[in-house]
């Protein structure tokens, strides 16, 4: 079977209703089409419309969309059950990929596939609802917002070396997101101390991949660039220990390693769209090639999460073809433009509202730890000096910049994980930026006077930028500052969902800016706060309390001779701690049962207080059961 005779994707320009109807005959392949929406919560639809009905009824399908209901999608406050209609209506500005099914042939030997075509939720065939509408309307208002103050400021054209705004043919906003996953044999249990001990000697990291993990990763990245992402590399990330040989050496068993995957950037929404697809692809020939796939932020206690980094950027698309990267700086002394210093400056500025649409989950935050490479600060870097581009890992938002390439300039968003809703996070961060970029503009700073107040010192009066905060640190945030100088400087990070979201009620101020220009409402914001809640409470209630209690009922006492005194001693602190979280009595309630009825009444404060205490002692056990272990021969 040729794969590179299939089709993969049908752009823009060729989606019309002839173009379209001719492809689809000469690719019967193509059994089925699916209309994707994306709701509130990122999930995505997926129906099946056998490809006949669809050339039939092209303009009615293309107009009206399929309908579904409040049941099928997450959109609480918007779709209810008694007020459910919800039509998912196509959208033509993006590219449609054929998502392939490996699992089924046709007679030829070709796999059968759906061509999937990016969708728009509509409730009540009125209100554009979902994610990706929210950040098609943050593309529109940073574009207009932008052109606005390109055209009212002289000063900026001058910077940017273009006579005015009358050059610009376009605002660009650019994405890129770099996908990292697990992989393992199906059913195996992980060795957290194996997994621990070989990421501490980096024994994994960018190794020569090896047996079904090579395959399948080398038929990924053929596949990818025939849809025509554009695949810039796929390599070992830091997780992971060495396969077992089975038999005679032919095959390999108790896999687990850590991947990542990166391809070209694009503008925004045709990049959260890509990733979708991507993920697709990855999780279809893993799997096909026998292999587990997760994309979980932190599948492994103690072990290296999943990040996926995302890139953002901004640029003019002059009348002539000629790019001008909004971000860069045309005078070698300085690390940006006046533009870029007000994006990164907004994005920290505005983090706390943004972080519920980038680590609003239970997952999300168990990565979010000190010393993983993940970020736990609102805090970026700059470089030490123009000349020496920044690498630091330790931080939010790094500056990307490589010296001689002006369009390379963008900002690194390091927080975002495979499981962090793309479009939103696109959306709220770009929103974030565009804040800084308005104020930094209005008050006509120069880059000079930007560089020193993003590089304030605590207690500092700063344009813009909070006083009792810093916002710049090229040092390691991890190990250069203790725990209290990090709160002190950085601001506190949220240890649960819940403190997560109560951002979103403490800032009204800067949640006013994600909802400039109708980006995120009143309604959205309600819809997407009950979700996120949703998800917390279930898991809480129903996954973590069960995983925990199965950690408290594998802590048992070993019979064995030779007790000592310390043995004793040893395994009382560790019943102690088992009573504590999981034992109730009558006069009182264990700490699982204490969380139980918390959520059930609704008091989420006390939840949240409870799970972030649940979390120390069950930390506070397994290290304790290692020590009673550790004195039994």
């Amino acid at each position: 079977m040729d794969y590179r005779s299939l089709l993969y994707t049908i752009t823009p320009s060729h989606n019309d209703e002839a173009s379209v109807k001719m492809t689809l005959t000469r690719h019967p392949e193509v059994e089925f089409v699916s209309f994707v929406g994306v709701d509130i919560w990122g999930y995505a639809t997926d129906e099946k419309i056998p490809v006949k009905t669809f050339i039939e009824d092209y303009r009615k399908l293309m107009e009206k969309g399929v309908q579904t209901d409040g049941s099928s999608v997450m959109l609480p406050k918007i779709a209810e059950l008694n007020n459910a209609r919800v039509d998912i209506i196509p959208d033509r500005d993006v590219n449609w990929y054929v998502d392939y099914n490996l699992g089924n042939r046709r007679e030829d030997g070709s796999p059968v596939g759906t061509l999937r075509i990016p969708s728009v939720l509509v409730h009540n065939e009125t209100a554009q609802v979902g994610s990706r509408v929210i950040l098609k309307d943050a593309i529109r208002v940073f574009k207009k917002e932008m052109r606005e103050l390109i055209d009212n400021n002289p000063a900026i054209c001058k910077e940017l070396g273009i006579r005015s705004g009358e050059e610009i043919d376009d605002i660009i906003l650019t994405s890129a997101t770099e996908l990292e996953f697990w992989v393992k044999t199906p059913d195996d249990v992980a060795d957290r101390e194996q997994l621990a001990t070989s990421q501490s000697m980096k024994e994994q990291y960018w190794k020569r991949t090896v047996g079904p993990v090579r395959t399948a990763l080398e038929k990924t990245l053929r596949i990818l660039d025939y849809y025509g992402f554009e695949v810039e590399m796929g390599h070992k990330e830091v997780g992971g220990v060495k396969a077992k040989l089975v038999g005679s050496g032919a095959a390999y068993d108790h896999i687990m390693e850590q991947l990542e995957i990166d391809w070209k950037y694009a503008e925004a929404l045709q990049a959260a769209d890509n990733e979708a697809q991507v993920k697709n692809v990855v999780k279809d020939v893993f799997r096909y090639n026998g292999l587990d796939v997760t994309f979980q932020a932190k599948p492994i206690e103690l072990v290296a999460g999943n990040g996926e980094h995302t890139h953002l950027g901004v640029a003019a698309r002059l009348i002539d073809g000629r790019i001008v990267n909004l971000f860069h700086s045309r005078d070698p002394k300085q690390y940006m433009s006046s533009i870029g210093y007000g994006a990164i400056m907004g994005l920290l500025k505005n983090y706390e509202v943004v972080n519920p649409f980038i680590s609003a989950t239970n997952d999300a935050l168990n990565r979010l730890q000190p010393g993983f490479e993940a970020p736990v600060c609102i805090v970026t870097s700059l470089g030490h000096d123009p000349a020496s581009p920044s690498r630091n890992r330790t931080v939010l938002a790094g500056l990307v910049r490589e010296i001689g390439n002006p369009l390379s300039t963008r900002f690194e968003l390091r927080a975002p994980n495979p499981r962090s809703n793309t479009y939103l996070v696109i959306a709220a961060s770009y929103m974030a930026m565009m804040d800084g970029i308005k104020a930094v503009v209005e008050a006509g700073k120069t880059p000079e006077e930007l560089e020193k107040a993003i590089s304030k010192d605590y207690g500092e009066e700063a344009f813009y930028l909070e006083k009792d905060r810093v916002y710049r640190s090229e040092k390691n945030v991890f190990t250069e500052y203790t725990p209290e100088e990090r709160e002190k400087l950085f601001g506190r990070a949220p240890k649960t969902v819940w403190d997560v979201l109560m951002a979103l009620d403490t800032n009204p101020g800067k949640l006013a800016v994600l909802c400039e220009g109708g980006v995120f409402t009143d309604r959205t914001i309600e819809s997407y706060r009950e979700a996120m809640i949703d998800m917390w409470q279930t898991e809480l209630f129903v996954r973590i309390i069960h995983e925990n209690m199965l950690t408290v009922r594998d802590c048992v006492k070993v019979p064995f001779e030779g007790e000592t005194e310390l043995d004793r001693v040893n395994w009382d602190n560790v019943q102690k701690l088992r009573n504590y979280l999981a034992k109730d009595d009558l006069k009182y309630s264990c700490l699982f049962t204490r969380i139980r009825e918390a959520l059930a009444a609704k008091d989420y404060p006390l939840a949240s207080r409870l799970q972030e205490e649940m979390h120390e002692k069950v930390e506070e056990l397994i290290f304790a059961y290692n020590e009673y272990k550790k004195n039994i021969l």
